[in-house]
């Protein structure tokens, strides 16, 4: 067995990982105590200052995030345990247990299985793959490492995606014996898809192919041609062998022909820090930090650009300007701030900002929108709800959304686009959503920080879907499901650009007209208000229209005459029939005595529509409702009241018969019926 004789101290609290118990063996420090008598005063040592330089040296050191990609068994797990063996970052006790783990649960045959190095998961291990995302941190002289190991099944789609947000490179492996395979070009769709700019195609298993050349140029060829429709501007291509470690830390001699970087070393000098945005500044206020009176600073981390003391800065909703009066840190005032740094501003005039809202520069500002495009991953094991309103998490601003519409989804292993009504788990596609509020953004691409989201279930709080937002959507091209031609030809004829099933699917209902009709006094009006009520708190999109309100403003010319009577109705059933059209329930009470009135008024409305339901109240028990009404007819100073001086025609089939006397029972009888139809709720 190799060893590993040179171990160095982890100091990064991101890692967040916990020490090892074992000792390290000739660890790679400084020297320890300084003259060989030590120091018995207790001043400070050259051995301490040379700690002190190590660690603030250490401190200095660049950050690289690190994704790994690739097909089931072509070997991520291998090589990421492979770059920590050979880089000696691993300690005794941990040498000792992969040395036993081999033995019992490997699958390297008689070499030691470094991926369990990675794989702790017991289902991992017996099945020798990769399920979770694992987290690995490692440093060398030159850089420190977060490497995040991800799953190969395209079941795990959303745990690749979980791992590639917040990395600045990824490693796609392919297995020189297979080539370029379907996980590979989805692996890459999706690295493209999250705005990684740095891919390293590392051919694994060179060894079995016997490290030729042609087989890794065929490959390249191949990964190149698929490459040039993403938008992955910087791709190396390295031929390895991690179980034997060529190409991994050191330049391998059985691969001559190849005249680049080892993959560790290619890590340690890429460059990435360019990638940052430093251009637009964006400070999404996470904290007011007021620990007395005399301070009021906003905390937050710079998710881009650049910001000075003295610099013009605009708060975002409000729009607001001020000027940034200092730059507070937990021990010191630099005179500017960068991404990814968490500071607290504070400003020379007092606004009122609070948590959600954005500082900015007033000549740079991100998109104000309500209505934007993205791409949409969808990771909740429910598949999605389109009636839904989710709670949209940006940045530290919350508020809700709603999915609008699908424009297409993608086939992540063949980029080929379908059209779909809801997203499925690990589906991805392109949606348009609207936010109750505005929200402050730039697209995905030129800024992954201001251009992220996630959406959250209301009811389980379960995260449902990750997006990256595209770009705005303007309200006129809310429609551009419609090509220009077919959007002026429906205009033009009047059509609505929304589908009955879009409705229907949003308020979960079908639009229905519920006529109640019986005599003056009869309880109808009663029925028809309790009603409304009872479905609005269902959640049921619902209007009510009753003589005396309809009477009041659209009839008011109108009086109680036969014909006037039948224009009232016909007026109020080309009302209910609008409605209808827009998928909402509308009921009607009016007295209505004449059917064949009643009749015209269902062919208008549609007869798949109109629901009558009859409130079967005697006429004494409506006389004594009403008695001053009907005292006026019976003398004469009222005409045409149904029931004493005209007739009233009881319907032939009603839908729904009511009784007054059970008026508390009434709205839930019809409710049922509403049910039994299928009106509401669909579902």
């Amino acid at each position: 067995m190799k060893k590993n004789n040179s171990i160095k101290p982890q100091h990064n609290n991101e890692a967040n990982l916990p020490p090892s118990r074992g000792d390290k063996r000739g660890a790679n420090l400084p020297p320890l105590g300084g003259n060989e008598g030590g120091s018995p005063t207790g001043n400070s040592t050259r051995g301490d200052m040379d700690i002190n330089a190590f660690l603030a040296q250490d401190e200095q050191k660049d950050l690289l995030r690190i994704l790994t990609a690739g097909s089931v068994d072509d070997g991520k797990s291998t090589l990421i345990g492979r770059l920590m063996f050979d880089s000696k970052m691993l300690y005794e006790d941990q040498l000792a247990s992969l040395e036993r783990d081999s033995k019992r649960v490997g699958h390297a045959g008689e070499d030691i299985d470094y991926a369990l190095l990675l794989d702790g998961l017991k289902a991992e291990r017996e099945q020798g793959i990769t399920i979770d995302v694992a987290y690995r941190y490692f440093s060398t002289n030159k850089r420190k490492f977060i490497i995040a190991d991800c799953p190969g099944h395209e079941q795990y789609t959303r745990n690749m995606v979980t791992g590639a947000s917040t990395a600045n490179l990824a490693v796609i492996l392919i297995d020189a014996t297979k080539g370029v395979i379907t996980q590979t070009r989805r692996h890459t769709y999706l690295v493209s898809l999250l705005g990684i700019k740095h891919v390293v195609l590392a051919v694994n298993k060179m060894d079995l192919v016997d490290y030729k050349q042609d087989v890794f140029n065929n490959i390249c060829n191949d990964y190149r041609s698929f490459v040039t429709q993403l938008n992955i501007p910087d791709v190396e291509f390295i031929p390895l062998s991690a179980l034997k470690g060529d190409n991994v830390v050191e330049v391998s001699e059985k691969m001559l022909w190849y005249h680049g970087k080892s993959m560790l070393e290619f890590l340690e000098t890429v460059h990435v820090s360019s990638d940052r945005n430093f251009e637009d500044f964006r400070y999404p206020v996470q904290y007011v930090n007021r620990p007395d009176r005399d301070f009021r600073g906003f905390a937050a981390r710079v998710a881009s650009g650049i910001v000075k003391k003295g610099d013009p800065v605009m708060v975002l909703p409000s729009k607001k300007t001020s000027k940034v009066k200092s730059i507070v840190t937990y021990d010191e005032e630099p005179e500017k701030a960068f991404p990814p740094q968490s500071v607290t501003l504070t400003l020379e005039d007092e606004i009122d900002i609070s948590r959600g809202e954005m500082i900015v520069h007033p000549d740079n500002l991100p998109h104000i929108e309500r209505h934007f495009e993205a791409m949409l991953v969808w990771m909740d094991e429910k598949p999605m709800d389109s009636k839904t309103q989710f709670y949209i998490k940006h940045n530290t601003n919350t508020t809700k959304a709603r999915i609008d519409y699908i424009r297409y989804k993608v086939d992540v292993n063949t980029l080929q686009k379908s059209e779909i009504d809801f997203f499925e788990l690990n589906e991805i596609g392109r949606v348009a959503l609207t936010t109750v509020k505005p929200i402050f953004f730039d697209p995905y691409e030129k800024n992954r920080n201001t251009g992220s989201f996630v959406l959250i279930d209301p009811v389980t709080h379960n995260t449902c879907a990750v997006g990256m937002i595209i770009d705005k959507l303007d309200r006129k091209n809310l429609t551009t499901k419609y090509s220009p031609s077919e959007l002026r030809e429906k205009i033009d004829k009047g059509q609505c650009l929304i589908s009955a099933d879009e409705r229907q699917k949003r308020f979960n209902q079908k639009g229905a007209t519920l006529w109640i009709t019986g005599l003056h006094g009869s309880g109808k009006n009663e029925l028809a208000y309790t009603l409304e009520k009872e479905l609005f708190d269902l959640g049921a999109n619902v209007v009510l229209l009753d003589g005396s309100t309809v009477r009041s403003g659209l009839s008011r010319e109108l009086d109680f005459s036969p014909a006037d009577r039948a224009e009232h109705l016909r007026r109020v059933a080309h009302i209910a029939r609008i409605l209808n059209d827009q998928e909402i329930i509308v009921i009607c009470s009016f007295v209505s005595p004449d059917e064949n009135i009643r009749e015209q008024v269902a062919d208008i409305v549609g007869r798949d529509r109109f629901n009558t339901i009859y409130m079967d109240a005697t006429l004494e028990f409506s006389m004594k409702n009403k008695p001053q009404l009907y005292k006026l007819a019976m003398e004469g100073k009222i005409d045409d009241l149904p029931g004493i001086n005209s007739t009233y025609d009881e319907p032939h089939n009603p839908d729904v018969v009511c009784n007054p006397d059970e008026n508390g029972d009434n709205p839930s009888k019809i409710i049922e019926y509403l049910n039994l139809k299928k009106i509401f709720p669909l579902s």
